[in-house]
């Protein structure tokens, strides 16, 4: 006698671009919905509008900007510029610096291994949003702010044409709705029919 398959688990997969941090939501996620899987992976930023075309991810926390065709977008919050680099160079002995002060330096945004080799030996600098220098941290490294560098805006982006019902909890949960609103509780009596 054969055993009856087994219904795995659902999963509502999440990505996230690099600095995002969502243990907050994550946490609020598994009190409410303790058999829902919220499985959050990494994703490149260049990454960021393919992974939700190709439906590797249901929702992205991805920095702007990005062709929102075909996408909702939440605007969470706006990250401050810092300029990444090593303790020997001279931005690290000031506590800001502005564009200008950059202006002689060989200037980097995308922190690749090599952009970050370049870094660690003074030839180059990289401006990146705070949240990603400091979730890379490196005891050889510091960063200070860029005064007048604009900031990048993180949001929170899905497909319009994705039928997932889950998708409105998790973007309920990240605007601050509680577990009895209007809106959450339609959605679970609607999956419970």
């Amino acid at each position: 006698m054969s055993e009856p398959p087994v219904n795995p688990r659902p999963t509502l997969r999440v990505g996230k671009v690099p600095g995002v941090t969502v243990t907050k939501w994550s946490g609020i996620w598994a009190e409410r919905f303790p058999r829902v899987r919220l499985e959050v992976v990494d994703v490149d930023e260049r990454e960021q509008r393919r992974v939700l075309e190709a439906g590797e991810v249901a929702l992205c926390f991805v920095r702007l900007p990005i062709d929102d065709e075909g996408l909702h977008l939440i605007r969470l919050y706006e990250e401050v510029p810092v300029a990444w680099v090593s303790k020997d160079h001279l931005v690290a002995a000031a506590d800001e610096v502005t564009l200008a002060d950059l202006a002689g330096d060989e200037v980097l945004t995308d922190p690749t291994p090599h952009a970050i080799d370049m870094v660690s030996i003074g030839e180059a600098v990289l401006a990146v949003p705070q949240s990603v220098a400091r979730s890379q941290s490196r005891r050889d490294f510091v960063y200070r702010p860029i005064t007048d560098a604009p900031p990048t805006t993180v949001a929170l982006a899905w497909r319009k044409d994705d039928p997932e019902e889950l998708i409105e909890e998790f973007m309920g949960i990240v605007r601050g709705r509680t577990a009895n609103s209007s809106r959450t509780t339609q959605a679970r009596a609607r999956r419970q029919r």
